[in-house]
C-alpha cells in the first residue's frame, strides 16, 4: 500500500474534517464556518493527533480565493465598478486610515516600535475575500447596490494591498526598522510607488484593451466545438492563467488577476455558463481557506494574551466598522445599505495572514503580534456570520414597518425570485392578468417594476422570502399560490419549509434541476416540482410528433 503524499493528505484530511466539524456546527445551529475553522485547528500543529501540510494547505486556499473572485468578476462590469468609485475610493481609503491608526495606537499602548504598530494597524485594516463574498453570494445581494459598493470596496483594499506588499521593505527601512544600513531616502520610496502604479495601470490597461475582446472570442470558439470538458478546461484556464501572469509579470495579486478575467468573460454570452462550470470547484477551495486559516491558529495566545486579542477584535469588529457605516452616511446611502457595507467589513482575513507573514519574514512585526493578530482574524470571522443574521432581522423589522410600500393582497399569486426564470413566469402571470406579489432580496432588480407597481398588477416585497417576516408581507392566508423560481434547490428548500409551516393548504409549486432536487423540494412541502430537462425532453417529444392535417 502507497503512503499518501502530503498533497492527497491535505486535501482529504481537510475537506473530511471540514465536513465532520461544518456539519455538527449546522446542528449546534452555529455558522458553518465555524466547523471549518474548528477543522482546521484540529489539523494544525498546536493540537495533537493529525497535522497537514500548512504550506500546501495555504496554497490550494489561495486556489480558493482565485476562483472566487473570479466569479465575482463574472457578474461585475467595468460600468458597475466606475458606477461605485465615487463612494468606494474614499470610502476604503478612509475605513483603512482609521483602522490602521487605531491599530498603531493599541500598539503604542503595548509599548511596539513604530513599525511594528503600523503593520499591525494596516493588517487589521483590510477585509477578507472570501468571508464577505460568501456573506454576499448567501443572500443574493452581489448584484444589488450594496453588492457593488462592498465589491468595489474590497477591489481597492484590495490595489492598497498590493501597493503595500511592494513598498513594505521600503517603508520598513524608511522607519528604521529591520535594517541595519542607512534608511532608504523618500525618492527611493517614491520611485518604487511610482513604478508599482505604472505596473498595474499597463496590466488594466492590457485586460481592456486586448483581454475585452481575445478572452471572450476564445470562449466562444470553444463552446462551438461542442466539448464541454474542453469549455471547462477554457474557463480554469484563463482564470488562472490570467492570475498567475498578472502576479508573475505585473506583481499584481492573483485576487485582482482573477477579478479582471471574470469580468472581462462577463462580456461573453456564455459568462453564465463560465460561472456554473466553476461553481463546484470554488465551493470546495473556499473550504480549504477556512481549514488553512484555522492551521494557523494557536489557541495558547488567548491565554497568554486576552485582552491584547479582545481589543484587536474591537478595533476590526466595532472600529473599522463604525468608520465605514459612517462613511456611507455621509454619502447619502441609506441606513441599510451602511449596515451592510459595515457588517461586510467586520472581519479580516487572507491579506491580513500574507502582510503579517511578510511582517514577520523582514522583522518588522514579532511572532506574537502575528499570533494576536491571526486569533483576532479568526474571532472576527466567527462573529461575522452572527452579524449578519443580526441585519438580516434588522432588514426583515424594517421592511415590514413600511406595510404603507406593500398593502394586502387576496386571491394573489407570490413569485420567489426575478432571475432569469422568473422573469418569464412574471410575465405570463401580467400576460393573464394574474395579481402578484413579487418577493425579491435584490433592490436593483426589480426597478423596472416601479412603473407596473404603480398600476397595482405587481407588488414588490425586497427581503429573503426563507425569512417569516418577509413571508409574512406576502400575506399567504389569502394567495392563490405561491412560486419559487429560486435556482439554488437549498434556498429554495428553507422557502417552501416555511410557506408551508405557514399555510399546510397552500399550492407550491418550485423549480429544481435535478432528480435528487425534485424529491428534495417535494419532501419539504412543495405541491409541484419542474424539472426543467424533463419538461424540456417533453416540449421537444411533443413538437416533433407528426401533425394531423386539418380536417382529418
Amino acid at each position: 500500500m502507497h503512503d499518501a503524499t502530503p498533497l492527497i493528505a491535505t486535501v482529504v484530511g481537510g475537506l473530511v474534517l471540514a465536513f465532520f466539524f461544518g456539519a455538527l456546527a449546522l446542528r449546534l445551529r452555529l455558522p458553518v464556518l465555524a466547523g471549518y475553522l474548528v477543522a482546521g485547528v484540529v489539523a494544525g500543529p498546536f493540537t495533537p493527533g493529525y497535522v497537514a501540510d500548512a504550506h500546501i494547505a495555504q496554497e490550494l486556499a489561495d486556489l480558493g480565493v482565485i476562483l472566487l473572485m473570479f466569479g465575482v468578476g463574472l457578474h461585475f462590469s467595468l460600468k458597475d465598478l466606475l458606477a461605485v468609485k465615487a463612494i468606494s475610493i474614499p470610502g476604503a481609503a478612509g475605513q483603512m486610515g482609521v483602522a490602521t491608526g487605531l491599530g498603531m495606537v493599541l500598539g503604542w499602548a503595548l509599548g511596539w516600535p513604530p513599525a511594528q504598530s503600523f503593520v499591525f494597524g494596516l493588517a487589521l485594516s483590510v477585509a477578507s475575500t472570501v468571508v464577505l463574498l460568501r456573506a454576499m453570494e448567501e443572500r443574493r445581494l452581489l448584484d444589488s447596490d450594496r453588492g457593488r459598493i462592498a465589491v468595489g470596496w474590497l477591489i481597492v483594499e484590495d490595489l492598497a494591498m498590493v501597493l503595500a506588499l511592494v513598498l513594505l521593505p521600503a517603508i520598513g527601512g524608511f522607519l528604521g526598522a529591520g535594517h541595519d544600513g542607512p534608511a532608504p531616502g523618500m525618492g527611493a520610496l517614491l520611485e518604487t510607488v511610482a513604478w508599482t502604479i505604472g505596473k498595474v495601470v499597463v496590466f488594466v490597461a492590457l485586460m481592456l484593451i486586448v483581454g475585452k475582446r481575445a478572452i471572450p472570442w476564445v470562449l466562444q470558439t470553444v463552446s462551438a466545438s461542442g466539448s464541454r470538458e474542453l469549455f471547462r478546461l477554457a474557463v480554469l484556464a484563463i482564470a488562472l492563467g490570467v492570475a498567475f501572469g498578472a502576479a508573475r509579470l505585473f506583481d499584481v495579486s492573483f485576487e485582482l488577476g482573477a477579478f479582471f478575467a471574470g469580468m472581462m468573460m462577463g462580456e461573453s454570452k456564455l459568462s453564465q455558463r463560465a460561472a456554473e462550470e466553476t461553481l463546484p470547484l470554488r465551493d470546495a477551495f473556499a473550504v480549504l481557506f477556512f481549514v488553512s486559516i484555522g492551521m494557523l491558529f494557536n489557541p495558547q495566545i488567548l491565554l497568554v494574551h486576552p485582552w491584547v486579542v479582545l481589543a484587536a477584535c474591537f478595533i476590526i469588529v466595532v472600529g473599522k466598522s463604525l468608520a465605514a457605516f459612517l462613511i456611507v452616511r455621509a454619502f447619502g446611502r441609506p441606513p441599510k445599505t451602511a449596515l451592510t457595507i459595515a457588517t461586510s467589513l467586520a472581519q479580516i482575513g487572507e491579506f491580513s495572514f500574507i502582510l503579517a507573514g511578510l511582517g514577520v519574514s523582514l522583522g518588522l512585526l514579532s511572532t506574537e503580534a502575528r499570533d494576536i493578530l491571526l486569533a483576532a482574524a479568526i474571532v472576527s470571522i466567527l462573529i461575522n456570520p452572527l452579524l449578519f443574521v443580526a441585519l438580516d432581522r434588522w432588514v426583515a423589522r424594517h421592511d415590514a414597518d413600511t406595510p404603507d410600500d406593500h398593502p394586502d393582497m387576496a386571491g394573489h399569486t407570490v413569485l420567489v425570485g426575478y432571475g432569469r426564470v422568473g422573469r418569464r413566469v412574471l410575465a405570463e402571470l401580467q400576460a393573464s392578468g394574474a395579481r402578484t406579489l413579487l418577493i425579491e432580496s435584490d433592490e436593483d432588480a426589480v426597478r423596472d417594476l416601479r412603473e407596473q407597481r404603480e398600476t397595482g398588477s405587481v407588488e414588490v416585497v425586497i427581503g429573503n422570502a426563507a425569512a417569516a417576516p418577509v413571508l409574512g408581507e406576502a400575506n399567504l392566508s389569502g394567495a392563490r399560490a405561491l412560486i419559487v423560481a429560486v435556482s439554488d434547490p437549498f434556498e429554495g428548500g428553507q422557502i417552501v419549509r416555511a410557506a408551508r409551516a405557514l399555510r399546510p393548504d397552500l399550492p407550491i409549486v418550485a423549480r429544481a434541476h435535478t432528480p435528487e432536487c425534485v424529491g428534495h423540494l417535494g419532501g419539504l412541502g412543495a405541491s409541484e416540482v419542474v424539472y426543467g430537462e424533463q419538461e424540456l425532453a417533453r416540449s421537444m417529444f411533443e413538437a416533433a410528433q407528426p401533425r394531423k392535417a386539418a380536417g382529418h
